[in-house]
């Protein structure tokens, strides 16, 4: 048996990082993180102040009703979704088109698309929806109101799930959990500093002509344009042309990658790579968790202000209010997935999560004292956003062969986020009594449905890893060549997943 193989069957035992190792990581860190989280900080705001904007009087100007402004959250998660996948397979991956698949008209055309890497196509992104963000603050009825969100969905589509995939050209499985959640804690700060935006803003009532909440959208719409051009020369490119990186460094990292999973292999594209995405329970699996999380993060998220001002203080009250809970959800993630990654687990930590989450529900629904249920909504935000940072690091841990592996990443995002089209129907003025007591009890159903996912995916990872292990005990692998392997990907009797 090879090192190489060895490393893949052991990997669970956590080696100790060497000095160089630790060196290394430590740089790709600097390049990746700050931007990647600055950028998805950028996403999350521009997204969900909305919220702001809706207590700052956009639907009484705009004319549109109750109902039509849920509707016009809704339609923002159906371009997201629309466009989730293509966004991930015909413009992240690397694709290596073989002679035969040259012939074809349409993949030659996806071979031209490959060109389109991370580092061009992330700030391209990034400065889209920059542009549309800026578009909503021009608007004028509610039609453009349907059409400036559907576009807003389109252009973000490509950001997370693109981010995920590059986390797994450079960094171990075991290593990419606490990073996506400091990338994802992004969203968190988006909250807390959109209340904050959002009051300083809004005071720039008349100004120009224009009302407060047409200066929110505006303005950080060309913050995030602004920034999208600086991004251009900060994000990264693929691990194996990283210019950041001297030629022992990518020498090292692409070893490393080897060792551990099939990130560091030049891989060919192939549609039977898609296929075994879409047939496999563990992959739907991990969709449908995201599903159960996703309802409770985006309705939370995107109505927080509301229910607090239904707590019964002022527009800039609750503006300001929206920021704590926030806060509280970033300590949340960093604080959990730091003891999620010491102790090599994901399932029970998600589970804890959603029962926090659950209780502060409960607390928000049951109690008639504002200050209980403030607290309860500080628990809401905490359980959600802390299951949702762990839960979307699963399937790039997890799944094997670069171009499943990038299919069933937006696989879970774009089934996950039709949870979120849920939300924001659900949601609606007719059931807005009692802080939206029917919604949030229908928001605890969801998470009841996430933690019984997550013991699903729990039971049968930790089934298969037991029945691999017992094969490779009678010798069932012995006459698997690396090529084998790489090509089986999570499939191969040595891959073990992470649970």
């Amino acid at each position: 048996m090879s090192v190489s193989e060895k490393d893949y069957v052991v990997e669970e035992d956590q080696p100790e990082i060497s000095v160089e190792d630790h060196r290394l990581l430590r740089k790709v860190d600097r390049r990746l993180l700050p931007v990647f989280t600055l950028l998805y900080l950028l996403s999350f705001l521009d997204r969900s102040n909305i919220g702001n904007a809706k207590l700052d009087g956009m639907t009484t100007d705009l004319g549109v009703s109750a109902a039509s402004y849920n509707t016009a959250l809704a339609i923002y998660f159906v371009g997201y979704v629309v466009f989730e996948i293509p966004a991930n397979v015909y413009n992240v991956i690397p694709i290596s088109i073989n002679a035969d698949i040259e012939e074809s008209n349409l993949l030659s055309s996806l071979c031209r698309l490959k060109k389109c890497n991370p580092q061009v196509w992330l700030p391209s992104l990034t400065l889209a929806w920059g542009i549309v963000s800026i578009g909503q603050g021009l608007i004028k009825n509610q039609a453009g109101l349907f059409g400036i969100r559907f576009l807003l969905g389109a252009t973000e589509a490509g950001l997370f799930p693109g981010v995920i995939y590059v986390f797994s050209v450079y960094y171990l499985r075991r290593e990419r959990s606490w990073r996506v959640a400091i990338f994802f804690g992004g969203s968190a700060l988006a909250g807390a500093f959109g209340g904050i935006f959002a009051y300083c803003i809004g005071l720039m009532n008349g100004v120009g002509g224009k009302s407060g909440w047409q200066w929110i959208f505006i303005l950080e719409g060309l913050l995030t344009a602004v920034i999208s051009l600086i991004a251009y020369f900060i994000v990264p490119t693929w691990s194996h042309k990283a210019k950041f990186l001297s030629e022992t460094e990518k020498t090292r990292l692409l070893d490393r990658l080897r060792a551990d999973s099939d990130a560091g292999t030049d891989q060919t594209f192939k549609w039977s790579s898609v296929g075994d995405a879409f047939s496999d329970h563990l992959v739907w699996a991990y969709a449908f968790l995201f599903h159960g999380f996703s309802f409770v993060l985006y309705s939370l998220s995107l109505f927080l202000p509301t229910i607090i001002a239904g707590l019964g203080f002022e527009t800039w009250q609750a503006q300001l209010m929206t920021v704590p809970p926030n806060v509280l959800a970033s300590f949340s993630i960093w604080t959990t997935v730091y003891f999620s990654s010491k102790y090599n687990a994901r399932a029970p930590f998600i589970i804890g999560a959603a029962i926090v989450s659950i209780i502060g529900y409960i607390l928000l629904i049951t109690c008639t004292k504002p200050g209980l249920q403030y607290f309860g909504v500080h628990l809401a935000a905490a359980g959600v956003y802390t299951g949702n940072s762990l839960l979307l690091s699963w399937p790039g841990e997890n799944v094997s062969g670069q171009a499943k592996r990038a299919v069933a990443v937006a696989l879970q995002i774009s089934v996950g986020d039709i949870g979120a089209i849920a939300g924001c129907l659900i949601y609606r003025p007719t059931l807005a009594s009692h802080l939206y007591r029917t919604p949030n009890l229908i928001a605890i159903g969801y998470l009841l449905f996430a933690i019984v996912m997550t013991t699903y995916l729990w039971v049968m990872m930790s089934m298969e890893n037991k029945r691999r292990d017992c094969l490779l005990s009678k010798g069932e692998s012995k006459d698997e060549t690396e090529e084998e392997r790489i090509r089986l990907g999570d499939r191969s009797v040595r891959y073990r997943y992470r649970i």
